[in-house]
């Protein structure tokens, strides 16, 4: 049996959420549908952004999890990545910091929900 995961994010307009994590991926995505869009992040591994679920999602209803992207590079390249984003104005929620695991930084999409960069174990 094949096994993938597919970590599904709820949004409100897929076709917009799919140009905001494309950028932030530099990848276009998988599969589309005006409603359910994926990333194919390599084997076994799915993002998939799905509009409709819910009615007006707001950033600002705290959200209890969070889509974490693993980078390779150590501190120079989380601290780029960080660089990176926060110079296209992606939402900063907490700048690199040491998280007993390595560095890392917590950002939103333009629905509030949150994405952490952290390095690869």
């Amino acid at each position: 049996m094949t096994t993938s995961v597919v970590s599904i994010v709820y949004v409100n307009d897929a076709p917009a959420a799919a140009r905001f994590y494309g950028d932030l991926l530099g990848m276009s995505p998988s599969f589309e549908t005006p409603g359910y869009i994926t990333f194919d992040l390599g084997p076994g591994a799915d993002l998939a952004l799905w509009s409709g679920q819910f009615e007006d999602l707001s950033p600002d209803v705290p959200r209890t999890s969070e889509v974490c992207l693993a980078i390779d590079g150590g501190p120079d390249e989380l601290n780029a990545t960080f660089e990176q984003w926060n110079s296209k104005g992606v939402t900063i929620l907490r700048e690199p910091h040491d998280a007993g695991f390595g560095l890392t930084f917590l950002a939103a999409d333009p629905d509030g929900n949150r994405i952490r960069v952290a390095p690869r174990d």
